[in-house]
């Protein structure tokens, strides 16, 4: 915006010019005023927008936890011995049992550089070999090494940074006092792996441990079923570990089923979302109206909420909200009962809930989208429409302050023309003023009487 200029009169009718300018510059500011006016009620109208956008996404999270929790998340895994036997579930597990003997939970190889290599004392600065390229040898497969630095910690960490299968450590095997650093490789497969690491010189580890293969068996089949690893994954969505050895005959019994407590918890997430929705839409309502008073768009997004709470299948014995214990009030407003919800079978729940596909979670997530989908949203496009009126008005605002800011510098001018005038004619009516004071004077007496 351009800059005004100030107007400073020395005439005595100065007071009166600037009165001019403000009376002048004060009506034509009344077009700026109005449009200031609007604009705060664009950024009012912008900001309740944010809010019910950043509830809207809200609902759309609780939904989406249902919808989590129906799935992988309604399963459990337990294990009757968890120090012998771990269980995880996740995405595609199905409700089974199954009785695991560990037959050998397995063993990992280890070698450790050869005690009669140089001595390393500071593992960060020096290292048993002065070579910057090394081969890394495991179960016959050779890997190139090649650590940034010549110490052993640059060595272990590019072993680690390769693809090859061994975790590489530093043990000191010295005292405190006089430390004495060396490189320790422990394979990640269970069994036997064979590992050497050579320098293009000479091999430079030894062997410590030669591991074994991990074997279980599952409900009671005859053959153990042998594995590299103590993560097993025993059946779709069902992973268990290997910690320990059973005893003969005394099995680990899994259990995967499924618990209706995070898809309960998950709905009560919802219910409250939801209500906070219907609490600020009705904050743009009624006699104490918020910035939305009057527009359209609190009318699209009840219509959204009001399609979601009326979603009803007619059948099954879960064939609408209330069913499984989600009730709407006549304030708008929805509880959940969970006793009514406990009392449901999780297929009958399953069927009315459905996915993103079918059911009521699709029938929600397709109202939801409709006022979240950022191109097609109606919410989205409200929020876009606003900003850009905003974007306007500013521009407006700028140039109906430019021009209040020439008229103002023009009249400022025109003011300190007229006062440069009138100030030069004072100045020669004091000067004929005086002139002629000193002419009377001069024709008198002292006593003010006239000589002739």
């Amino acid at each position: 915006m351009a800059t005004a200029t100030t107007f400073t009169g020395i005439s005595s009718f100065a007071s009166s010019l600037q009165q001019v300018i403000n009376r002048s510059v004060s009506i034509a500011a009344l077009p700026l005023q109005q449009l200031q006016n609007q604009l705060q009620d664009l950024n009012a109208r912008s900001s309740a927008l944010t809010g019910l956008d950043q509830d809207f996404t809200s609902l759309q999270t609780a939904v989406q936890k249902v919808q989590t929790a129906l799935g992988s998340g309604s399963y459990s895994g337990t294990s009757s011995n968890e120090s012998a036997v771990g269980v995880s579930v996740t995405t595609g597990a199905l409700e089974a049992s199954y009785d695991v003997d560990v037959n050998d939970p397995g063993s990992y190889s280890a070698s450790v550089s050869s005690a009669s290599l140089p001595a390393v004392a500071d593992p960060t600065s020096s290292s048993f070999s002065t070579s910057n390229d090394f081969t890394l040898t495991i179960g016959g497969k050779p890997f190139d090494i090649k650590p940034v630095a010549t110490s052993l910690t640059s060595l272990a960490q590019a072993i680690n940074d390769s693809s090859a299968k061994v975790q590489a450590s530093l043990v000191n095997t010295g005292s405190s006092a006089a430390p004495q650093y060396r490189l320790v490789l422990r394979s990640t497969d269970l069994g036997p792996v064979s590992m050497q690491l050579n320098d293009g010189t000479i091999d430079l580890l030894t062997t410590l441990n030669t591991g074994t293969p991990g074997s279980y068996t599952v409900n009671g089949l005859g053959t153990p079923i042998p594995t590299d690893s103590r993560t097993v994954t025993l059946a779709p969505g069902v992973t268990i570990s290997l910690f320990q050895q059973t005893p003969p005959g005394q099995p680990v019994h899994i259990e995967v089923a499924r618990n209706l407590t995070p898809v309960g918890s998950a709905l009560s997430d919802f219910v409250n979302s939801y209500n906070t929705v219907v609490d600020d839409l009705s904050k743009q309502t009624g006699k104490d109206a918020g910035a939305l008073s009057g527009q359209s768009i609190i009318g699209t997004l009840r219509d959204s909420l009001r399609q979601i709470t009326q979603y009803s299948t007619g059948l099954g014995s879960v064939s609408s909200m209330s069913d499984m214990g989600v009730v709407l009030d006549r304030t708008g407003h929805l509880s959940f009962d969970a006793s009514r919800f406990n009392t449901q079978s999780v297929n009958a729940l399953q069927t009315f809930l459905g996915d993103s596909t079918s059911g009521f979670l699709k029938t929600v997530n397709d109202r939801l989208n409709s006022v979240e989908d950022p191109v097609k949203g109606s919410l989205k496009s409200e929020e876009s429409l606003t900003t850009a009126q905003i974007s306007r008005q500013n521009d407006e605002i700028t140039t109906a302050g430019n021009k209040l800011t020439d008229l103002q510098n023009t009249l400022t001018q025109q003011m300190a023309a007229a006062d440069s005038l009138i100030a030069s004619l004072e100045s020669q009516k004091n000067y004929m003023t005086n002139l002629f004071t000193a002419m009377i004077n001069a024709g008198t007496n002292g006593s003010g009487v006239k000589s002739y």
